[in-house]
Parts: structure tokens; sequence; C-alpha cells
């Protein structure tokens, strides 16, 4: 055992802050790195900042490139580090913590101009990775700058605000007085509304915002892929980056473990490089069970974007033949206005109806339904509102089943919150062949690409056609009607899980 040569590197051992403030692995912070130009690395006048500085990977491994890319331009070793860590590297950090060990990491002392700092060159404890306390602006029960919930985030002196510098200032480019050329970092992903449900309002996107007013260069953040197709508040954040030609490269994790060890993050992550002097298509690289496919397409091609490159042109095949979507005959949430605990009375009573909830069948009085009474006296199906996978991962074999529950209801049954409910039939055969089409593939497939977090709505099936539910649907039948070729069917197939059809 002894003789074992065993040297990990300190950062990558790091147990993660939350699912929200997550640590960079040094892996992953290189593969960032990598994609911006070479040249950078022996340019003696390029600037960088990371203005979400948490363990200070990022600035340590520019450090590194520069030490190498400058031997030639400063060859005494000292004057090249005072140089690079004195001129060309900058930090915020997030807390008070994260800027004790940014400074760490990258000064090699948590004070800049301590005996053990390998810079001789600062006169301030901080050296250039700043902390200020911040605090939110109150404004209606909510952060002017974040929308953090005062009732959430207005504490005790002593504790962390999560009033993250970068974004709590209409004056960035104040902080430091300066441009740079690149800034790149991991943003915190969101933050806790404080209301019903426990809802959390993502904030990354402000992070990106608030970057690019200081014109940089290149601006590079790894952030939740859940941008793509929905996410609280993020309509025009993601109209914005779909129409943004500047972005030259993304790299999309489907599974967030797969780059953060341990940790769920609904919808996966990704990483782009937007160039500001570029424009022009986008390559794609989407990572899914160990697979990689890179493709060199326009984002804004569909109204979200489609995260598997080998989707694409599946879709261009179905909305050539089919122009008219499911989500029109979806319900909204909560179809008939009865809440997710709702149980109903446990045996039936004169006039009572059925009432389907996530524990089984309670029973209700048929005027106790104030909404949804066009489908009261119809068939239809219901699904399951949340999907069946654990924080939107798929299983050990990388598939996706979707849907948890798919289920005809008859004339006067009814649901709860737990479900949306599709279609509006007066034939049980009719709503058969809506589920049996549900749970084919070929449609869980395309429910896949509109799918951010662990919740279906009706938005979800924007992509999925409708069709003519007088007959049966099986996938032989929709990979036939929409000339899907072997190797589409055999992609659909290793991604999506098969639910059986009962009678």
């Amino acid at each position: 055992m002894f003789k074992v040569d065993y040297n990990p590197d300190v950062l990558s051992c790091l147990a993660n802050l939350s699912n929200d403030e997550v640590f960079t692995p040094p892996t992953l912070a290189n593969e960032i790195l990598d994609m911006l130009p070479k040249e950078l690395w022996s340019n003696k006048e390029t600037t960088f900042l990371d203005p979400v500085s948490k363990s200070g990977i990022f600035l340590r491994e520019i450090a590194k490139r520069l030490i190498v890319g400058l031997e030639d331009e400063i060859p005494d070793m000292q004057t090249r580090v005072n140089h690079i860590l004195k001129n060309q590297l900058f930090g915020i950090a997030i807390t008070e913590l994260t800027s004790l060990l940014s400074r760490r990491s990258l000064y090699c002392s948590k004070t800049a101009n301590g005996k053990y700092s390998i810079c001789n060159e600062f006169d301030t404890e901080s050296g250039n990775i700043l902390f200020d306390k911040i605090q939110h602006i109150w404004e209606n029960g909510n952060c002017d700058y974040c929308g953090a919930s005062q009732s959430e985030y207005d504490r005790d002196a002593i504790l962390e605000t999560h009033a993250y510098q970068f974004i709590h200032t209409k004056k960035t480019e104040e902080i430091f007085n300066m441009k740079f050329d690149v800034i790149i970092g991991n943003p915190p992903y969101q933050l806790d509304t404080g209301g019903s449900g426990r809802q959390a309002k993502p904030i990354y996107n402000k992070f990106i915002k608030q970057a690019k007013k200081l014109n940089p260069k290149y601006l590079t953040m790894i952030i939740p892929s859940r941008w793509f197709a929905g996410g609280m508040g993020l309509a025009d954040f993601r109209k914005e980056m779909l129409n943004d030609k500047r972005i030259s490269h993304i790299v999309d994790y489907t599974n967030a473990k797969d780059c953060f060890s341990g940790i769920s993050i609904s919808g996966g992550v990704n990483y782009f490089l937007w160039d500001s002097g570029y424009e022009g298509p986008c390559d794609f690289k989407s990572i899914h069970n160990g697979m990689h496919t890179t493709l060199r397409r326009y984002l804004n091609e569909f109204p979200i974007l489609v995260r598997y490159n080998q989707a694409v042109e599946i879709i261009k095949k179905v909305n050539e033949i089919s122009k008219k979507s499911l989500r029109g005959v979806i319900s909204s949430i909560n179809p008939f206005g009865f809440k997710t605990s709702e149980r109903g009375k446990p045996k039936t009573f004169d006039g009572s109806i059925n009432l389907h909830s996530s524990a089984g069948i309670g029973f209700v009085g048929r005027g106790e339904v104030l909404q949804g009474l066009d489908l009261l006296d119809k068939y239809k199906v219901i699904i399951s509102q949340t999907i069946s996978e654990h924080a939107g991962e798929p299983s050990k074999d990388g598939k996706y089943k979707l849907l948890a529950t798919v289920k005809v209801l008859n004339p006067g049954e009814i649901c709860t919150f737990s479900y949306i409910t599709a279609g509006c039939f007066d034939t049980v055969d009719d709503a058969n062949n809506l589920k049996s089409y549900l749970l084919s593939k070929f449609a869980r497939f395309l429910l896949l690409q509109t799918v951010s977090s662990i919740h279906i709505t009706k938005d979800n099936f924007q992509l999925v056609p409708m069709q003519d539910f007088k007959q049966y649907w099986d996938d032989q039948m929709l990979y036939k009607k929409y000339d899907l070729n072997a190797e589409e069917i055999a992609f659909i197939e290793s991604i999506i899980r098969p639910m059986e059809l009962e009678n």
C-alpha cells in the first residue's frame, strides 16, 4: 500500500455546496478551456474573469496554460507568474468561504499578499479575487436584481445572503474598471422563491446576460440544460439564445452525473462558447450514455432547442407530413380543479363519481366538479404529470420511460392535479387508440425532446404529431408513416424503454 503513488488533485475531491452551487471538476474545466483559441495562452495582454468563482479551478487552470504559453516572452518564472496573476486573472467569489478557497487555489495562499503567496506584487489580502458581502434590494417581497424571496433571504447579518455581486449592480464594469477578453464560470443555478411547492427560480441566465454587457471577446459558462425547452421565466432567455448566431459551440450532457459526480440536475447540463467575432451555425455536441454526436446546425430550427442531433431529421420528416400536434387535445394542469392531496370519500354514495389520485380511487359528488365539465361525461386518457425518471435522469441502460401512468377514464370519472388529460371521445375504442399511441416509443421519443424537468404539461406535446384515433397505432405503423430509416428507428429504440399495452 505504501508503494502506491497516488497524488489526487484536491479540487477533484471537494463535496459540492448544493445542487445549485456546484464545484467544477478539473477535467471538466479543462474541457471547457479547450474550446478557446490556443493563441490566447501565449498573449500576455489577454484578460480573464471568473465572475462566480468557487474553487478557483478556472483561474488556476488558465494560469497553468499561461505559464507555459508565455515562457518565451517572459523567460523568468517569478516575473511571469507575477505578470499573469497581477495583470491577467481576475475573479469574483460567490461567498466569503469560496473567496478563501479560490485564492488558495490561485495564489497558493488564502491571502494574496501573504508570505506563502506565489505572487509578490499584491498589497491587499484579496488580490484580484474579490468578495464583498452584498445585500438584496427588496421590492414587493422580492429582490429587484435576482428575484430572491425576501421571506427566504432577508437573513441575519452573520448568514450568507446569496446576493451575488456580479448580478447585483447596474454598473458591472465598475467592479474592476477594465475590459475582459474572456469571461468564464459555473454560475449558481437557482434560488428558492418561497412560493407554493417550494419553487426555485433560475438565475444562471442573469449571469450570462450580465456578462454580455461587458462585451468580452469570448464567453463560456456551464449551466443547466433546462433552458433548451422549459424553465420558469426562461422564455425570453431561450429565444435570445436560440437566435444568437455568435454561439459557436454547445456541449450537452443529458445526464448531469456524467460531469458532476453524485449530483442530480434535472434536464442535464451544458456548456457553450459565445464568440463575439463569429456568426453562423453552432457545432452542437450531444453526449448521452457514453455516445457522442456532433452536428453543425442553427439553434432556432424549432421553437425549442432539440438536444439529440439524431432527432433533428426525424422531427423534420414528421413536420412535412403532420401539421398539427397533440398539444391541442391535452388539458391544462389540474383539469378538474382537485388538488393532488384530494382523496375523496372511501366508499360510493348517491350521485358519486370516481376520483383518480396517486393513492388510487376515491369518490366525490358530481356537483363538486367545477371545471372540466366538457370532459366529465366523455372517455379520456389521463397521464401522470410527473415523469417516471428520478430527477429526469435515464435508467442505468440510458433509456427513458417518461410516462409513469397512462390510463383510460370512462364517462363519470375524473382525476386530481396529479394528472393531465388527453383527448375527449364518445367511444372507448378512440380513447384506447390514443392510449396505444402515447405508449409507443415514437410518441414518447418526440415527447422527450421537450421535457426539461420532472413535470409534463401540454406544451411538452408540441412535437408529437396528431393522429386519426379512429384507428390503432403502434411503432411499426408510425415508423412507416413517417418514412424513418433503419438508423433513425434504431436510435429511437435505443433511447426509449418499452411500455406494455394492457387490454
